[in-house]
């Protein structure tokens, strides 16, 4: 527990996200001054509590942090505070050094919390082109190590270049999300169902999912980019459902004219020949196997019913059958892993040499199970460290790979990141517009979320659709309903 006493809440969001990036999960409550004093004076020596104070008076800021054994420490800082545009990173800065002096450690992205730090550096390229440059401003301005200013800075460059190649902003991407898959992993948050369990809800959900593609495909009269058919899982689908959403894909959208036609085949356990040939004939140019780890045991203990040489076969299956883009999907930082395990599963994609490789840094999400029985698992959860991740990017140096494309999340352990890495020339197109936010993503299905992207305005408006697979059928009429708020049209019949 953290007590938090402010005398002004104007760094509020700033206080909160800096302090859990240091003390991982705590639980901070706000408090008045005199519980402050009250609850310090009290506290169990023993105890695990923290007392953190953020004190404003003119131009000027003390913090201080203490424990209940008597470990403290003070930091303060001169600044006109209340001018947020010129002031907002020496806040940042203040409150980041007054952590890191308590705790004694420093963190990779040092102030950073947002989950696109790319943005700031391709910003900053408008009125800057030199690399160390650039590099050396986001290490001063943000307190960050180093080797991840050079990580974004290179993402920024690959970005910036395949962005500028075509007016991706006067076009629009979709995205396709296919709740089911064949088990729920044990650190999965997406909307995901059971194939075994929920498979009787296939047939109604392609209908009601066949609806929303019809609306999105009469209303939107700009040209299609990209098409993106995520989940779950799309190939726990079986083959009859997989083939007719490839042919109502097909029948709707200019599937010849894309630019990128992905899907995601991310269980091994979910593939077979019959369905890789049906996303090959459909035009499906990308897709996705995702071991996640390479270690059967942790295969075993997170809920994934496939082995490790499911994966490898699933892989082979996909070169023979014609596939020339294949992604494939690693989480570091999994329960009862350390560095070791992530070098054996980083040489054995290494041996299969995929086009992309997708590296996560483990994130424990609330709605996880790994969450929810957190007792369970807590000794085993060490969470990714910075040589697992710099260790995977020396492996994709040696596969021929670059990094393209980047992003963050706010449960991630160590406050690390999750990067994609290509082969030259195979990025994933979807994937840097989604993250650059450059155009339209108008998704349809259970749990997916539409942005609408409006340039001039530098504004961003989102629609969601529910969850929950019966109430997405139910309801589907109301999903299509907030989409035309900004799209416009009428119900499809």
């Amino acid at each position: 527990m953290i007590y938090l006493f402010q005398n002004n809440r104007e760094y509020d969001y700033d206080v909160r996200a800096i302090a859990l990036t240091f003390f991982e999960r705590a639980k901070i409550v706000e408090v008045t001054g005199p519980e402050w004093e009250k609850f310090h004076r009290e506290a169990d020596p023993e105890g695990e509590d923290l007392f953190m104070r953020i004190l404003y008076s003119e131009k000027h800021i003390d913090g201080e942090i203490m424990s209940g054994d008597g470990r403290s420490a003070r930091q303060s800082v001169d600044c006109d505070y209340t001018d947020h545009e010129n002031h907002r990173n020496d806040v940042s800065r203040f409150l980041y050094r007054l952590c890191s002096r308590y705790t004694g450690r420093t963190l990779p992205w040092g102030t950073l919390t947002g989950i696109r730090p790319t943005k700031i550096i391709m910003k900053w390229m408008e009125e800057e082109e030199d690399p160390a440059a650039l590099e050396e401003r986001f290490s001063r301005t943000y307190l960050a190590d180093p080797q991840k200013a050079s990580l974004c800075r290179r993402v920024a460059e690959k970005e910036r270049k395949i962005l500028s190649l075509h007016p991706f902003e006067k076009e629009y991407s979709l995205y396709i999300g296919i709740p089911f898959c064949p088990t729920t992993c044990l650190y999965c948050s997406f909307a995901s169902f059971s194939a075994k369990i929920f498979g009787d809800r296939m047939a109604p959900y392609l209908e009601a999912l066949f609806r929303e593609m019809e609306y999105v495909a009469d209303v939107c009269r700009k040209p299609l980019t990209s098409i993106y058919v995520g989940g779950g899982t799309p190939t726990a689908l079986d083959e009859d459902s997989l083939e007719r959403l490839m042919d109502r894909i097909h029948r709707l959208f200019p599937v010849a004219s894309l630019r990128e036609f992905t899907v995601e085949a991310g269980r091994p356990d979910s593939i077979n020949r019959r369905k890789l040939e049906i996303l090959k004939e459909a035009g499906v140019g990308r897709i996705s196997i995702n071991p996640q780890t390479m270690h059967q045991k942790t295969l075993d203990l997170i809920g994934r019913a496939h082995t490790v040489d499911q994966t490898k076969e699933a892989f082979a299956l996909a070169r023979e059958i014609g596939f020339s883009v294949i992604n494939m999907d690693i989480i570091t930082g999994l329960p009862g892993e350390d560095i070791s395990h992530i070098e054996k599963t980083l040489e054995e994609i290494f041996a299969l040499k995929p086009d992309n490789l997708t590296v996560h840094s483990l994130a424990i999400k609330r709605a996880a199970g790994l969450n929810i029985e957190m007792e369970k698992y807590r000794s085993m959860v060490k969470g990714t460290s910075n040589e697992m991740l710099r260790l995977a990017d020396r492996f994709c140096s040696r596969m021929g790979m670059e990094p393209y494309y980047m992003y963050r999340q706010k449960n991630i352990p160590g406050n690390l990141e999750n990067i994609g890495y290509s082969r030259p020339g195979y990025e994933g197109l979807y994937n840097i517009l989604i993250m650059e936010e450059k155009q339209d993503i108008i998704a349809c299905g259970a749990g997916s979320s539409t942005k609408y992207v409006f340039p001039s305005e530098n504004r961003i408006e989102r629609t969601e659709n529910v969850k929950n697979i019966d109430h997405y059928i139910q309801r589907i009429d109301e999903m299509i309903e907030r989409k035309s708020a900004f799209l416009g049209g009428s119900l499809p019949d």
